[in-house]
């Protein structure tokens, strides 16, 4: 049976951790074991559990709440989850130890196809081959000869591309490189999942609604979340409380007139027979549909007495071809008709002739096309389709490409009262109709393509094109562009030398370029607009073509779309209600938002730019459809709200849903409300008094009053939203609709939208995507139990924080347990279990003590700012990595001078760390926390108290650490025998060098604290008017270039004529530490004009004011 809701997490329950676990993995069992322990008390103690919090006052105390998009829930949660989820999970521990009331609640999204799609794949194959099922692949004869037709049908696809000269995606279908075998069964899907005698119950989509979700909220708390789960839920009808909620959401869009009802084109799945949204894709997520204009190009009685005409000779002669025969190329350039010379056919293509019942004509197109043809408006308005019946169109011929070569066209606009159907080899059949006309004089690969004709009568005669057919036809100018002249795809091809239709890269170049200046450049120099912009041209042109039955609009997917149930999608002219996304006072008003650096952080440049372009695309969204899971239109029943559209504002609900379904009560049943609330009681004038200023309670409501007002309190203390993190793929769609839906509730309360989206890259394993072929396809808990959830953290921390994909290693992972391991047992050994009498105590503090001490200081700082702005990677870095740095180098200095170590400095450090590496590494930083006997939960420890970084003093460590560094190479390249060796120190920098130094600092802007942009090309100009030593020039660039790197690490002090420390006091009282980091026997510090040492002058060269050179000899 499925896992109640109510039951014991099963993970921490069964999780092996026995004594006699292999050596190799014991520190990993033992985090494990600690974690587990962790999350019992965390548990016990409702620690995440947040709830409104106000001072003394009465004035709310300083809050953050952090969304993530629910995950879908038709299967377990995997590391592309887990990588996303870390973004939100680091933040809102941070923001919680910086002592804010933090919140991240979460929920699971159950709208739509896919789980509906699997639970009807699964009872077809019940149906088909019984329960449990025997599958006809299990024979292994019927297996293989189903893998064979498989492997011969994507050979025969890869032949036919290659025969065309188009690239072929390999040889493998997509059903082959996902399974293997190229055969997938829903069954087996399940099989790797859950019990197999639980299968059967998945053939109920409800089910799955039941199962899933519960074992999320396991997982997720295996990995130390930090959820309130008593705000957590399901979504669709099956959850009534959310229901209702989703219910007043589209009354209220309705009310303000953002639902309207028509006639849209969407991208559509015939099979499934309803527009395809996002989420209800396999393939092809954010596409939209493209406009195209068909150009009806009408087929002319065949002259040459060619055989291959015989079909159309027959077909003309027919009562349907009486009516005209009109080959129908797709354009996005209805303006440059005027030019065209020919139209272009694959000779291998297959074509149909389509019978068009709303114009009683014959359309010459592919099979695909006219598939999706069928599926769209003739004429709107009037509720005219271009066939009878939907999704339905007669053919009436089927041809060749070859059968229709030769054939003369009368093509609209043209010059030229006849033109000819040529061979292109370059036609792809999946866009478009698979027939192209020609504009040599504006597309570069058709002129390319008539000149190879014109130019090779041999190839010309091979797909039987004579002579006639192609010379008399010479380019026709039609657009000027100021600098590319009045044929621009004849200049680009000169210009880049392009002789071939082969050289695909340099076409494709030259068609952009004359694309995009033609558009916003180009003037028409024929027809009735010469002398107009072609952007202002285009849509006069378009229209009147299409009004005078020369042309007609044709819609089809940007790119392929495959749904769920593995239909290839069209794009259909439906009945629709639909969010008028796009709208203009709508749209300016969320991109103002959008735009406004003090009301939202999109914390990335990229990301916002991508939110300004979503705006500009993103029109008219199809926001229901007529099945699936998902709660029904308020309005009209017979539609159901689809999945980018029923979450949108659900943040809203999380402040509240915990008084209507609690902890443990993800499907919402009415018996488990901690406030005894019924669903029939959540009316609209309910919705509103909690969500919408100045409305007043509603009357007769069954709640009481002080609920709801509790209610209202708390939405009006969590909102707005201050932070929702997301993989990149959402900026598109849900993000950006988000957006919109929070304009439109809270259209007269902008302080209530959301104040910052971080988004970030997909995750990869090992720096190979992640796939179930190459064994790098993680599951979440798999992951946990492989390496522990802080190791697992920890490497998701250091995956990288960019738009870019991710690299989560498992070799970080693995290294990550032995660091926490062995970072534990040091602090114990120091802190707890040393003689405390063995460590140094009071105020007297020694360079190294200092040095220590302002480290501490400056990564606490860093780490903040770093996780403040959302750098985790660049935070651990600094949190962890440099904070082990500076212990270590404390720990040696002391250790190799002989100096016991400061027990408050350490102390310090100690705590620090464990606070620092808390939103990362939870689990490990309460165990230490308790270990090391601190008041408290390390989860709800402020963030540690820092004193300002003394940058003087950090550039003194730095000098130490570079210095100990550099000698380290001086010692390795030392002659053997060679014993004696002196630490030689300048106090003044030369001449030249000063005189550097002191035009750097006339350069220099104090207020900004950088240099001008022109620094280079200034210091270039400086050095050849005041260096007179020509040869010293070079030296000169070398040593300004040096120290403006200096002058960006340590700021102004970089620019200091004297070292502005005392150079010998730090390393005399660093000597025993040098000498042993070098291995020395002897070593002395001196100045290097010091006459007794008569220091050479190669060597006293070399050495300069914070430079010192090891002189060994």
């Amino acid at each position: 049976m499925a896992p109640a809701a109510t039951a014991p997490t099963p993970e921490m329950a069964t999780l092996s951790l026995q004594g006699n676990a292999p050596k190799g993995f014991a520190k990993r069992d033992a985090l494990c074991a600690a974690e587990l322990e962790v999350q019992a008390m965390w548990e016990r103690e409702k620690v995440f559990e947040s709830n409104p919090s106000y001072d003394s006052t009465g004035e709310k105390e300083e809050k953050f709440i952090v969304t993530f998009p629910y995950p879908y829930s038709n299967g377990h949660l995997h590391l592309g989850h887990a990588f996303s989820l870390t973004k939100a999970v680091f933040r809102a521990q941070f923001e919680r130890n910086r002592g804010k009331n933090s919140l991240f609640p979460f929920a699971f999204h159950c709208t739509g196809m896919p789980i509906q799609a699997a639970a009807n794949k699964l009872k077809s194959e019940m149906a088909l081959y019984g329960t449990p099922p025997k599958f006809p692949e299990e024979d292994p004869e019927i297996r293989a000869k189903m893998e064979a037709d498989i492997a011969a049908a994507a050979k025969a696809k890869a032949d036919k591309a290659a025969a065309t000269g188009n690239k072929a995606k390999g040889g493998k279908t997509k059903l082959v490189q996902k399974s293997g075998t190229g055969i997938v069964r829903q069954w087996n899907i399940l099989m790797k999942m859950v019990p197999e005698d639980e299968i059967p119950q998945f053939s109920d989509p409800t089910f799955w609604l039941k199962y899933f979700p519960p074992i999320g909220v396991e997982h997720m708390k295996r990995f130390g979340s930090g959820v309130d789960w008593r705000r957590a839920f399901i979504t669709t009808a099956v959850n009534g409380y959310y229901d209702a909620f989703i219910r007043w959401q589209f009354n209220v869009l309705r009310e303000k007139g953002k639902v309207l009802f028509g006639k849209r084109n969407n991208v559509f799945s015939i099979v499934d027979g309803q527009v395809c949204a996002d989420h209800d894709r396999s393939e092809g997520e954010g596409v939209g549909p493209q406009e195209y204009v068909l150009i009806k190009l009408k087929v002319l009685t065949p002259e040459h007495g060619q055989e291959r005409h015989g079909k159309m000779e027959k077909l003309l002669k027919s009562d349907e071809g009486k009516k005209g025969v009109y080959l129908v190329p797709a354009t996005l350039r209805p303006e440059t008709m005027y030019g065209q010379t020919n139209c272009f056919i694959l000779p291998t293509g297959e074509y149909g002739a389509y019978y068009i019942d709303a114009t009683d004509e014959v359309f010459i197109m592919s099979a695909r096309s006219a598939r999706g043809l069928a599926c769209q408006a003739y004429d709107a308005a009037n509720d005219v389709y271009f066939t009878k019946e939907f999704g339905k169109i007669t053919c009436l011929e089927t041809f060749t490409g070859d059968e229709l070569l030769g054939l003369p066209l009368k093509a609209p606009n043209s010059t030229y009262e006849k033109v000819y159907t040529l061979p292109l080899l370059s036609i792809s059949m999946g866009k478009g109709t698979g027939v192209v006309t020609s504009v040599p004089s504006d597309a570069p690969d058709d002129y390319v393509a008539l000149k190879a004709l014109q130019d090779k009568p041999d190839f010309a005669a091979k797909y039987g094109i004579t002579p006639d057919m192609v010379d008399p036809f010479e380019v026709v100018p039609i657009i000027s562009i100021e600098g590319y002249g009045n044929a621009s795809a004849v200049f680009m091809c000169e210009k880049l030398g392009i002789k071939s239709p082969n050289e695909k890269a340099k076409l494709t170049q030259a068609k952009d370029e004359t694309y995009l200046k033609g558009f916003t450049l180009g003037v028409m120099t024929v027809g009735p607009y010469s002398g107009k912009k072609v952007s202002e041209a285009k849509p006069i042109i378009k229209d009147e073509m299409i009004a005078a039955g020369q042309a007609h609009l044709y819609f089809e997917p940007e790119s392929k779309v495959v749904s769920r149930t593995n239909d290839e999608c069209v794009v259909a002219s439906t009945d629709q209600w639909y969010l008028a996304y796009g709208e203009e006072s709508w749209c300016s008003a969320v991109k103002k938002h959008v735009l406004d650096g003090d009301k939202f952080n999109a914390y990335d440049a990229t990301s916002l730019e991508k939110y300004g372009a979503t705006l500009d695309w993103l029109k008219e969204w199809a926001c229901t459809r007529q099945f699936g899971l998902g709660t029904f239109l308020p309005w009209d029943k017979q539609w159901v709200i689809e999945s980018l559209s029923d979450s949108t504002i659900y943040m809203a609900y999380y402040t509240v849903s915990h008084y209507l379904q609690g902890e443990n009560n993800l499907n919402g049943l009415e018996s488990m409300s901690p406030e005894n609330i019924k669903v029939n009681d959540l009316t609209d004038d309910v919705f509103n008094f909690i969500y919408r200023k100045e409305f007043p309670l509603p009357e007769g409501s069954a709640i009481p009053s002080e609920t709801l007002t509790k209610m209202r309190d708390e939405f009006r203390y969590w909102y707005p939203m201050d932070l929702r993190v997301s993989a990149k793929d959402l900026i598109p769609n849900h993000l950006t609709m988000a957006l919109y839906n929070h304009a439109a509730v809270w259209d007269d309360e902008p302080d209530l939208w959301p104040r910052g989206y971080y988004t970030n890259g997909h995750i990869m394993v090992d720096a190979e995507k992640m796939s179930k072929s190459k064994g790098n396809f993680l599951m979440m808990l798999e992951t946990v139990n492989n390496y522990s959830a802080d190791a697992t953290r920890f490497a998701c921390a250091d995956a990288g924080d960019t738009l870019d994909d991710a690299n989560f290693s498992r070799d970080t992972a693995n290294a990550a347990i032995i660091s926490l391991s062995n970072e534990a047992t040091w602090i114990k050994e120091i802190l707890l279990d040393t003689d405390i009498s063995t460590l140094r105590s009071g105020n007297e503090l020694n360079f190294m003590d200092k040095v220590f001490e302002n480290e501490t200081n400056r990564l606490v700082k860093a780490t903040e700012t770093c996780f403040e702005t959302m750098q985790f990677r660049e935070g651990l870095q600094k949190g962890w990595f440099e904070m082990m740095i500076a212990k270590n180098q404390y720990k040696s200095w002391c250790q190799d001078s002989g100096i016991a170590m400061h027990e408050g400095l350490v102390r310090k450090w100690a705590e620090s760390l464990i606070i620092l590496i808390c939103p990362i590494c939870p689990h490990w930083s309460e165990t230490m926390w308790k270990d090391l006997g601190k008041d408290g939960m390390a989860v709800k420890a402020l963030w540690p108290t820092a004193g300002v970084e003394d940058k003087l003093l950090t550039r003194q460590a730095k000098f130490l650490r570079d210095t100990v560094k550099n000698f380290r190479a001086s010692v390795g390249k030392a002659k053997k025998g060679w014993k004696m060796a002196t630490i030689l120190v300048a106090m003044d920098y030369p001449q030249w060098k000063i005189d550097a130094l002191l035009w750097m600092q006339s350069t220099y802007d104090k207020a900004s604290g950088s240099f001008p942009n022109t620094f280079m090309k200034d210091l270039k100009g400086w050095s050849a008017a005041n260096v007179s030593d020509k040869k010293k020039i070079k030296l000169v660039m070398q040593f300004v270039s040096f120290m403006k790197r200096e002058v960006d690490d340590v700021g102004e002090m970089g620019m200091d004529i004297k070292c502005p420390f005392d150079q010998l006091t730090i390393l005399n009282e660093s000597l025993a530490y040098i000498k042993s980091q070098l291995n020395l026997e002897e070593l002395s510090v001196g100045c290097v004009d010091d006459a007794e040492l008569a220091v050479p002058e190669r060597t006293a060269q070399n050495v300069s004011p914070g430079k010192p050179v090891l002189w060994i000899r």
